[in-house]
């Protein structure tokens, strides 16, 4: 048994532990813990309970309001873990200098990341998002249709991205893409990048930006994009969404063919 007296010992640094993590403390909190118990007592699902809410106090056929409630919701309500609005002005400014014909999204999740980048597409322009989860495509396609986007302009592709992402061209009549928007599974980026390349889908100078590279992380992937010879690479630094004392940053891949 622990004595009092070593017990005590260990309190500061304890307590310097808990001051010096307590936003990373907060994520836990509010993105599991506090999720996990609502869905269960509920008996509805965390993205649901977002759709409801968008439906009450978003203005329909308006991206940047169904972006902007769903905002009120993460801050205010439950975390989504979306690109969020801060990085989002990242992702903006890379299409708007990009004008991309073709979009690939890779996780969908409810949407917030496939209204974002419809809203910044030029006229005519396509974008294809991939969702594993069929109860989040679900979802995300009623806040896409709700943003005002329809079937010609975003379509919602349900599977797990390293099948569909080989049958793109034939089933979805995607040849090539000029941006691909990257957040998913971590872990997938640098699998799915890879695939990408292997099957031919970049076009050349092709954007390929990626979420969470700093947190919660993709080494892997940014060593390879540095070291390939087949990438311009840039990570530009932001904070994690919804939550500005948690650094995290955007990479961004200017394609240039094989090394």
């Amino acid at each position: 048994m622990v004595s009092p007296a070593i017990a005590l010992a260990f309190l500061p640094l304890l307590l310097t532990l808990l001051i010096r993590y307590r936003h990373y403390l907060r994520l836990l909190y509010r993105a599991v813990l506090a999720a996990w118990l609502r869905d269960r007592l509920t008996g509805v699902p965390r993205e649901h309970r977002a759709f409801q809410y968008l439906l009450a106090h978003a203005v329909p056929g308006d991206p940047r309001h169904v972006l902007s409630t769903l905002d009120r919701w993460s801050y205010g309500c439950e975390h989504l873990p979306s690109v969020g609005p801060v990085k989002g002005r990242i992702v903006s400014r890379l299409l708007a200098e990009r004008a991309p014909r073709r979009v690939l999204e890779l996780g969908t999740h409810c949407g917030y990341g496939a209204v974002l980048l419809a809203a910044g597409l030029p006229p005519g322009a396509r974008l294809c998002t991939v969702e594993g989860n069929p109860q989040l495509a679900s979802v995300a396609q009623k806040v896409i249709r709700l943003a005002g986007f329809d079937e010609r302009t975003v379509e919602v592709i349900v599977g797990p991205s390293e099948e569909v992402i080989p049958r793109l061209r034939e089933r979805h009549g995607l040849a090539a893409t000029d941006f691909v928007f990257m957040d998913h599974g971590k872990r997938c980026y640098l699998r799915d990048l890879r695939l990408l390349e292997s099957h031919r889908l970049l076009a050349p100078g092709a954007t390929v930006v990626a979420d969470n590279v700093l947190f919660p992380g993709a080494p892997r992937f940014l060593q390879y994009a540095k070291s390939c010879g087949r990438y311009r690479c840039r990570v530009h630094r932001a904070s994690l969404e919804y939550f500005p004392a948690i650094p995290d940053g955007l990479a961004e891949l200017r394609y240039t063919g094989d090394g």
